[in-house]
C-alpha cells in the first residue's frame, strides 16, 4: 500500500530543480541526523511511496515538487567524512546510525508555501503544520496527499 510523506530540503543543498537534474532525477537524501525522521526511512518509508518534495530554511517555505521513494535505506557516508557538515563522530561502519534513501523527483510544480498551506481548512491537522514540529521527514495523510496533489497542485 502506497504512503506518503513531506521531506525537507534546503533549496541550497538540494532543490527540486538539482533533483530533477541529477541522473534518472533520483538524488540521495543524505544528512538526516533525527532519530524519529530516521526511523521512518528505516521502518515505514518503502520503495515507490509518494513524496511531497518541501524547501525549507529558505525566503519562501513550501512544497515545490512530487518525488517518490526510488531505493530501500542505506548507510548515509556523510557520517563517516570529516569533512561533511553530517560528519558523526560517534557512528561506526561497523554500526551506523544514520540511512539515507534515494527519492525520484517526478516534477516540478508551482510553489505551494506555508501560508497557502495553513489557509486550507482540510490541511489542518498536517503535521508540517503543527506548531513545533521541526522534523524533516513527516507521514502525510492520504486525504492531505490527494487534496494537495489533486486538488491545489492539479
Amino acid at each position: 500500500m502506497t504512503q506518503y510523506w513531506l521531506m525537507k530540503s534546503e533549496p541550497d543543498e538540494c532543490s527540486i530543480d538539482d533533483a530533477l537534474a541529477a541522473p534518472r532525477k533520483t538524488v540521495p537524501w543524505t544528512g538526516v541526523r533525527n532519530y524519529q525522521a530516521r526511523n521512518f526511512m528505516r521502518d515505514a518509508m518503502q520503495l515507490g511511496d509518494g513524496v511531497l518534495f518541501y524547501h525549507s530554511s529558505c525566503p519562501e517555505p513550501g512544497i515545490a515538487g512530487i518525488a517518490r521513494v526510488a531505493s530501500a535505506t542505506r548507510p548515509d557516508p556523510t557520517q563517516f567524512d570529516k569533512a561533511s557538515p553530517y560528519y558523526d563522530a560517534a557512528s561506526k561502519p561497523e554500526a551506523p546510525r544514520w540511512l539515507l534513501l534515494d527519492v525520484q523527483a517526478v516534477r516540478k510544480t508551482r510553489l505551494l508555501a506555508l501560508p497557502e498551506l495553513r489557509a486550507e481548512p482540510a490541511l489542518a491537522d498536517m503535521l508540517v503544520l503543527k506548531k513545533g514540529n521541526r522534523l524533516s521527514i513527516t507521514p502525510v495523510d492520504a486525504v492531505h496527499w490527494h487534496r494537495i496533489v489533486d486538488g491545489l497542485l492539479a
